[in-house]
């Protein structure tokens, strides 16, 4: 199979007919072989009945419901696990990520040579309290990630399958699939600019706390993929440097004391700062040899991606 296009929907009735029409209408124009996944998250409208309908009348469309909704992450997820195709692609459900720009993203991966490829919403139809928000975020991400793209929360994406099947999206993580490949190793990493709609039915699912969420979500992904295997370096480091601010201020009272002896050790402030920062120092110690005793003892620990392999047992 050549292609399998991942949808996450919730609440998106109206626009799911209209959006099925148009990727088959472009992809059967190149005569793939393809599969419509679409994921429904729990939606309370008719989605899942449109769903139905849409699979009884294309044998290419495929769907998954939720119980309830667990956000976009576990939707995208689940939507990696099912696909098939040789490359994968996603979008969202509300018809502001336009099928047109599939036959492009599909030879960026295929004749390319990418690994990831991420669109650019260059010109948005979004308010000035949804894109200025944006604009920080990617260029925070940008920075700590290294990665030199202008969009991490663009929903029209392609990936070599490869890609997508060695990845867990979990939590508010699917603005960070790049970064995430990256870990993985896969770095070969490109953009295209790509069309963005203004919306034609329903609401935006999103509000402004998703920029906070998003932070957070960046701050736990980076010290995971630098420091999910070895914790002690991280919490050890610290540890050690915080401990020893404290014996040097310590060691510096002590001689003052000695030298002068006008006053209590005790008497200064920069006593009880030292034995805060010694107590500290251990405290992070003690947290980098526990993590490091978990670590070693997970299940996952010696597991690694391995690309090609000559000779040997697979």
């Amino acid at each position: 199979m050549h292609l399998s296009i991942v949808i996450p929907l919730f609440n998106e009735e109206e626009s799911l007919p209209e959006l099925e029409a148009w990727i088959r209408r472009v992809v059967e124009e190149k005569a793939y072989l393809y599969e419509i996944i679409f994921v429904d998250d729990g939606s309370k409208d008719k989605s899942w009945q449109v769903i139905e309908q849409l699979a009884a009348a294309n044998p290419n469309v495929k769907g998954i419901k939720f119980r309830r909704n667990y956000g976009k992450s576990a939707a995208l997820n689940r939507g990696f696990d099912m696909a098939q195709g040789k490359v994968v692609i996603t979008m969202d459900a509300d018809l502001q990520d336009s099928p047109d720009e599939i036959p492009e993203l599909y030879r960026m991966i295929a004749e390319d040579g990418y690994d990831l490829v991420s669109g650019w919403k260059q010109r948005r139809y979004d308010p000035l309290s949804k894109t200025l928000p944006s604009r920080f975020f990617n260029a925070v991400t940008r920075w700590i990630s290294k990665i030199q793209l202008h969009d991490f929360n663009c929903g029209l994406k392609s990936y070599r399958v490869e890609v997508v099947k060695s990845i867990e999206v979990y939590g508010e993580m699917h603005r960070y699939v790049p970064l995430l490949a990256k870990w993985a190793g896969f770095e070969r990493i490109g953009e295209k600019v790509v069309e963005h709609r203004a919306r034609k039915y329903g609401v935006t699912k999103f509000g402004l706390e998703r920029f906070v969420n998003g932070f957070l979500d960046l701050m736990s992904i980076t010290f995971v993929g630098r420091f999910g295997k070895r914790p002690m370096h991280f919490f050890g480091t610290l540890g050690i440097l915080s401990f020893a601010v404290g014996v040097v201020i310590l060691l510096y009272l002590s001689i003052a004391k000695l030298i002068y002896q006008t006053y209590g050790i005790a008497d200064r402030p920069l006593f009880y700062f030292g034995i805060l920062t010694i107590i500290i120092g251990t405290q992070l110690f003690v947290t980098g040899f526990l993590a490091e005793l978990v670590t070693r003892n997970a299940p996952e620990r010696n597991q690694y991606l391995i690309e090609k392999r000559i000779g040997g047992e697979s």
